[in-house]
C-alpha cells in the first residue's frame, strides 16, 4: 500500500461523498484529559466510512474493462457502499449478509437497487456463499477490506483528518478485517510517521489483535459482538500486513464499554453511533488507548437497528453521565 494509492482514491471519490467534520469534544476531552476530535463518518452518505473504499473498488473495475455485475459478502455498511456505486455506475450487484443482519441495514442496501440475499450465521459464512455466486455467475467480487482500492478508498480519511488537525498524535480507530485502519495508517504515516495509530476491536471478536501481537494471521471461530460490523473470523492478509508494518498498539474493549460509548456519544454530543462506531472512543474513555495531546477517535458509522436503542437507553440510565 502507497500514499499515491491514496490520493488517487481521493480524485476518484471527488463529488461522490461527503468530507466528513472532525469535531474538538470539549466534554469528552475533560473526561479524557486530552483534546478529543472525533471523525464523523456516522455522517458520511450511506452512514458510514465503507462507501469509501466501495466507490472507489468499484471504479477501478469500470477503468479495467465492462463489468457485467459484481457481488459483494457484508454485515451491512459495506452492502450499502457497494449499492450506492453499482446503482451510479449502472451496474446490477448482489449482496449477501448473514441471517442475523440488521433490518435496517437489508431496507438501506435494497434501497439502492441492489439485490439482497441472507445467508449463514456471521460474516464469514455470508462471504462464502458471495464467492461461489461469483463463481458460478462469472461476476465480480467485491471484498469488504482485503482488497488495495477497498483499503486506498478508506485511507482518504486519514488525508482529511490531517489536513484538518496538522497536530493530531494519535488516532484510534475501530478494526474488523483491518482495511479501515490499514488505509488510514498509509497515509498518516506516509506523511506524519510520529502519529501514533491504534486499533480496537471487541474482546469477543479479537483476531485482529490476535492476530498483530502474533504476527500471523489467526482465526475466531464464533466471532460476535453488538460491534456487528467488527465481527469478523479473521483479518485480510493485505490489511494485517499493513497492521504489522504501521500500527502501534491493538487493544479489545468490553460489550459493556461500548455500549456505554455509544450513550456518551449520544449523550455529550448527540451522536448517534453503530457499536463499531462508537468502538474507539470505548478505548480512549476506559483507558485501554493511551491519549496523547491531540487525539482523533474514528466514529465509523451510525447506522444502528432501532431495535437495540432499548438497550442504549437502559445503558444511558445506568451510567453516571
Amino acid at each position: 500500500m502507497t500514499l499515491e494509492q491514496v490520493l488517487r482514491a481521493r480524485f476518484r471519490l471527488s463529488g461522490h461523498i461527503h468530507r466528513t467534520p472532525l469535531q474538538l469534544c470539549r466534554s469528552l476531552s475533560e473526561m479524557t484529559g486530552c483534546n478529543l476530535y472525533t471523525k464523523l463518518e456516522n455522517l458520511q452518505k450511506t452512514g458510514a466510512f465503507k462507501i469509501r473504499g466501495a466507490f472507489n473498488k468499484v471504479a477501478d473495475l469500470m477503468q479495467q474493462g465492462p463489468v457485467r455485475g459484481i457481488v459483494t459478502a457484508s454485515a451491512g455498511n459495506h452492502a450499502q457502499g457497494v449499492a450506492f456505486a453499482a446503482r451510479h455506475f449502472g451496474i446490477p450487484a448482489t449482496v449477501v449478509m448473514h441471517e442475523s443482519a440488521s433490518s435496517a441495514k437489508v431496507r438501506a442496501t435494497e434501497s439502492y437497487g441492489s439485490r439482497v440475499l441472507l445467508h449463514g450465521c456471521n460474516y464469514d459464512e455470508a462471504y462464502e456463499e458471495a464467492r461461489r455466486l461469483a463463481a458460478a455467475d462469472g461476476l465480480r467480487f467485491v471484498h469488504a477490506f482485503d482488497d488495495a482500492a477497498v483499503i486506498s478508498g478508506q485511507g482518504t480519511i486519514g488525508l482529511e483528518l490531517l489536513e484538518d488537525l496538522p497536530e493530531v498524535d494519535t488516532v484510534v480507530v475501530p478494526v474488523g478485517g483491518g482495511g479501515l485502519i490499514s488505509g488510514i495508517a498509509t497515509a498518516l504515516k506516509s506523511l506524519k510517521p510520529s502519529v501514533r495509530i491504534i486499533g480496537v476491536q471487541p474482546e469477543g471478536a479479537s483476531s485482529g489483535v490476535s492476530s498483530w501481537r502474533s504476527g500471523s494471521r489467526v482465526s475466531i471461530e464464533k466471532p460476535g459482538s453488538i460491534a456487528d460490523g467488527l465481527a469478523v473470523k479473521t483479518p485480510g492478509e493485505l490489511p494485517l500486513a499493513c497492521m504489522l508494518e504501521l500500527v502501534d498498539d491493538m487493544v479489545t474493549v468490553s460489550e459493556e464499554q461500548i455500549l456505554s460509548a455509544m450513550a456518551v456519544l449520544l449523550e455529550r454530543t448527540k451522536m448517534l453511533a453503530e457499536g463499531a462506531g462508537a468502538a474507539a472512543l470505548a478505548a480512549v474513555l476506559n483507558e485501554k488507548a493511551v491519549c496523547g495531546t491531540n487525539t482523533a477517535v474514528i466514529v465509523s458509522g451510525g447506522n444502528i437497528d432501532l431495535m437495540k436503542l432499548p438497550l442504549l437507553s437502559q445503558t444511558m440510565a445506568a451510567i453516571s453521565l
